[in-house]
């Protein structure tokens, strides 16, 4: 199952649970969002031709981060950036992926939790704004 966080049309966030199994290429970003999310799920023998990605410049101005979960859980809260609004949350569960392309947010880890963090970089000690 894929679940897509929005607000006023923009998307904050894209979960992938862990049941997820359609077959083939899918990805689940824009072509022109900064950081790219998708699901391969091939059968056995498939071949995925030797490939490189060419250089181009890309500019990013916001970091995009993406969590997977190994062991336990995570409750994943959504905020409106401006105000620090609370809007909405999920609880991640092992193996569920989620890439966080918006809006603000934060997490309460429910139970021992294990997971992978991958973002953009670099990282700038000045980037985050928190709520006081």
């Amino acid at each position: 199952m894929i679940e897509i966080i929005k607000n006023q049309e923009k998307v904050y966030a894209i979960i992938i649970r862990a049941n997820y199994n359609n077959d083939g290429h899918n990805f689940f970003t824009e072509d022109s969002a900064s950081m790219q999310i998708g699901s391969l799920i091939f059968k056995k023998g498939k071949i995925i031709e030797p490939h490189y990605h060419r250089k181009i410049d890309r500019i990013s101005k916001k970091c995009a981060e993406t969590i997977f979960v190994k062991k336990g859980r995570v409750k994943v809260n959504f905020y409106n950036p401006k105000n620090f609004n609370f809007l909405e949350y999920r609880i991640l569960d092992p193996n569920d992926v989620m890439l966080i392309q918006d809006g603000a947010h934060g997490f309460e880890v429910i139970d021992d939790l294990e997971m992978i963090e991958v973002k953009l970089g670099p990282y700038h000690s000045d980037d985050l704004i928190r709520l006081k």
